[in-house]
Formats: C-alpha cells, structure tokens, sequence
C-alpha cells in the first residue's frame, strides 16, 4: 500500500459523524482490510507508522505522556490527510489534540485485528519506523 492508498482508505472509512475516539474509524478500516490481502493489512501498518512518525517531534509532544502523546497522533491522522499535512506545517495546528480534545486510539490496533482475522496468528511484526512516542530521534534533537 503506497501512501495515496493509505490516505483514500483513512477517507473512505471516515465516520459521517464526530467519531472523538476513532472507533468506528478503526472498525470501518479493520472490516475493510479484513478481506485481505495481508500484504494491504502490511502495507496498513507500514504508512500508519510513517505517518505516527512523522509527528513525533519536540514541537508537538513536549510535555506529553507518552501514551497521550501518540494517541494524539493518532488522531490527527484519523482526521484525514488533508489535517494531517496542516499539522505537519504548522505546530500550533496541533493544540486541540495536545490539549486531549480528540483521541485515537483504536486506530493503533487495526493491523493487530485484521491481521488475526486473516491469518489466524497474532500480530508479531516491527514496521520500518517505531509509532513509539519519542522515538523519532531527529524530532527530538534540540536545534
């Protein structure tokens, strides 16, 4: 899955209603990456970590838990690519999920679902880049 593909799939999984959580995000994306190939489901979880990865920076998360942290990520990517890219371009766009408004984590456990359905094995796999809060080093450096 290459990342206009990961995007069109975030939007077309996208609830018509405030979803705060991402759960029925979550579920919409799991159902639909549940009718396999494991190679979609795979390259599911590779972008999702690139995305995670690519917000995981100083000037986003500095005095966050980590769990708030990422589940503030993730949410930012459940809102759709077009949030995602406003983010990325201005820090302060990132306030509302820093403060706690919008959380999603379901999000982080869509690979983990699909992946048992369609394999009946649990998910056991490292993806390029850790979705791991802080672990973007080059974020984290001080300039």
């Amino acid at each position: 899955m290459n990342e206009n593909s990961f995007w069109q799939l975030i939007e077309a999984c996208g609830p018509a209603r405030p979803d705060p959580e991402g759960d029925e995000l979550a579920d919409a994306l799991a159902s639909r990456l549940m009718s396999g190939p494991v190679a979609a489901v795979i390259g599911f979880a590779e972008q999702l970590a690139w995305a995670l990865y690519r917000l995981d920076r100083r000037e986003y998360g500095a005095d966050l838990s980590g769990d708030a942290f990422l589940y503030s990520r993730a949410a930012v990517v459940a809102a759709g690519r077009a949030e995602f890219e406003s983010v990325l371009g201005d820090p302060a766009l990132f306030r509302p999920y820093r403060d706690g408004l919008v959380w999603a984590e379901a999000l982080l456990y869509v690979p983990d679902r699909a992946y048992g359905h369609l394999t009946g094995e649990p998910w056991d796999r490292r993806t390029r880049y850790s979705c791991e809060s802080y672990s973007n080093s080059a974020g984290w450096a001080r300039a």
